[in-house]
């Protein structure tokens, strides 16, 4: 994956949103309906003769009337789908619902069709299409009930997932497998490991940020070409997920010649939330909210807190195998610093809110014990350390909240084995 500057992060973006796809096949709608104009002439006469005057008429007219209607089911569906997720799983997750791409299909596909539909109806009216015209228009209208049907059929399976608890969770669990895939091919954002913050020259220029929120993207290039090679250097100090305020230093820069503050600004997109793309924890953090919610008195479901412990493991597993680690650093970031994931903070991002909450229940203690012997026998760096320090804080939680002694020796005995190595 190529590293995506300010411009093609903010068009991917606009890419995703929902008007994007409807626009596009509303404006395919209005040329195909239009396309008959310019082909009439090449349609022989003997063939207009056997297709009735009013075929396709009728034909424009029921699609007209019925895309319409089904636009305005699909939305209140997409609607009701929406408000499920937001009550049942976490708003955090919505946005992943508002880019499925199915859902932006089948709107896209009735709203087109809709206006290929009355686009048509006004050029028959106005009699700009002749005999010969009216049999394009016959054969592109079969064309479009045909990707009607297929996608009416695409949308009734759908409906069965969306926005159900299982279904936006895989959406998230897939969201933060993603980031973290690409953070594993690029650990500094395509450029150079920074270590420590302390590793900053004192004699740096610090830029702060301008605008309140969080980070949602760093475009890495455009810090590279305000860089001279040798004799300027950019230390990054927020990365996506960072929140900012006034007084946050973005980036501190050293450079023997005058400093582009407005230039280095610009490179750090700061929006009101935190996004899936370059964030890997926040897509942890939203499968922890999910297990949060289960577990809370109202809801009370302590399955879909295990579920969650599992995916859990799934992906803080994935970051012990790296494979094309920083695969595509370029020689014009090597003077751009920019601070890594720490495995604590994902660590604690997950582990640490699902223990608080689930402190009371044995069954969740388990799981959670078990999870972290399972990543406590990675062999990786860090993975023994944060393992056994969660479990004993999961531990202490738990001996707390439980009254019965028997659960407290499982989860004693359980806790013992985090850390050790298997034989």
């Amino acid at each position: 994956m190529q590293m995506i500057g300010r411009w093609q992060w903010v068009l991917k973006r606009i890419a995703r949103r929902l008007w994007f796809r409807a626009g596009l096949l509303s404006a395919l709608g209005v040329v195909t309906a239009l396309l008959a104009l310019g082909v009439k002439d090449y349609i022989p006469e003997s063939l207009s003769a056997h297709i009735g005057a009013d075929a396709v008429d009728n034909i424009l007219g029921i699609i007209a009337s019925s895309m319409l209607a089904t636009t305005t089911f699909s939305l209140n569906i997409m609607v009701s789908a929406f408000g499920s997720a937001t009550n049942t799983v976490t708003p955090r997750a919505t946005p992943l619902l508002v880019e499925d791409t199915t859902t932006q299909n089948v709107l896209a596909t009735f709203i087109g069709s809709f206006l290929f539909s009355l686009v048509g109806i006004i050029a028959l009216s106005t009699g700009l299409y002749g005999n010969n015209g009216r049999v394009v228009m016959f054969a592109v209208t079969i064309c479009v009930i045909a990707l009607i049907v297929y996608t009416l059929l695409r949308w009734i399976d759908h409906l069965a997932r969306l926005g159900r608890l299982g279904e936006t969770t895989d959406r998230v669990e897939a969201a933060a497998i993603a980031a973290l895939e690409d953070r594993l091919r690029r650990p500094f954002l395509g450029g150079t490991q920074l270590l420590d913050y302390g590793d900053v020259p004192p004699n740096a220029k610090a830029i702060h940020a301008c605008s309140v929120g969080y980070v949602m993207h760093v475009d890495i290039p455009a810090l590279a070409r305000l860089t001279d090679h040798g004799s300027s250097a950019i230390y990054a100090q927020a990365i996506p997920g960072s929140f900012v305020d006034l007084q946050t230093v973005l980036a501190s820069v050293v450079s023997t010649k005058s400093i582009d503050e407005e230039g280095v600004r610009a490179a750090f997109s700061i929006g009101v939330r935190r996004s899936f793309d370059q964030d890997p924890r926040f897509g942890i953090s939203v499968l922890t909210e999910i297990a949060s919610r289960a577990l809370s008195p109202a809801v009370n479901d302590p399955g879909t807190a295990i579920d969650v412990i599992g995916r859990g493991v799934r992906i803080l597993s994935m970051w012990a195998q790296p494979g094309e680690v920083n695969a595509e650093a370029h020689v014009d970031c090597d003077r751009i610093f920019v601070p890594g994931l720490k495995l604590d903070d994902m660590f604690d991002d997950f582990f640490g809110p699902i223990a608080h909450d689930g402190a009371g229940l044995v069954e969740v203690g388990m799981r959670l014990q078990k999870a972290l012997e399972s990543l406590g026998r990675l062999h990786s760096a860090g993975y023994q350390a944060a393992a056994q320090r969660h479990s004993e804080l999961a531990l202490r939680r738990a001996e707390l909240a439980l009254q019965l002694e028997e659960g407290k020796k499982v989860l004693r005995l359980l806790a013992s084995r985090v850390g050790k190595t298997a034989a």
